[in-house]
């Protein structure tokens, strides 16, 4: 199996999970002299069995990650944190810029007149290039999960 293949498979149970818990909610109460309309104990053992499943999947993913060299004698872990920081910074970046750019009119002379304190375009300028690195370095790892096989 492919690491991308291991990635979907993670992404499917922890959604199944997720309805699994749903279900079990729906069905924790029911009426007195009424039967819940699925077998909670069914459910728990469903959702404990995609538990298991997901535990063993997660860690041959992040063996995988952590043992594939990438790029530079980086391994694919390193990438995904390099890639997630990289989020943040543009996040940041962003924001800082919207603000600093946002205007507020002034009626009167007497209001306090807000000025910016940094260069909004030098900021969004940064911004839009931690967006292009994150783009970069997620389709390099997108391919490298296509190419690399999951470790057992």
């Amino acid at each position: 199996m492919k690491l991308a293949e291991a990635l979907l498979l993670r992404a499917d149970s922890q959604k199944r999970i997720e309805q699994l818990k749903a279900r079990l909610l729906r069905n924790a109460k029911t009426q007195e002299g009424e039967a819940p309309t699925e077998d909670p104990q069914s459910l728990l053992s469903e959702l404990e069995s995609v538990a298991d499943q997901l535990v063993d999947l997660i860690k041959r993913i992040n063996r995988t990650n952590s043992n594939t060299v990438f790029l530079q004698s980086k391994s694919i872990a390193d990438a995904l944190a390099e890639r997630d920081v990289l989020v943040l910074r543009r996040s940041a970046y962003t924001d800082l810029a919207t603000m600093a750019a946002l205007r507020q009119d002034r009626v009167t002379r007497s209001e306090v007149k807000y000025i910016s304190t940094i260069n909004v375009a030098d900021i969004q300028k940064q911004a839009d290039g931690f967006a292009k690195q994150y783009r970069e370095i997620d389709a390099r790892i997108q391919e490298a999960n296509w190419k690399t096989d999951l470790v057992d």
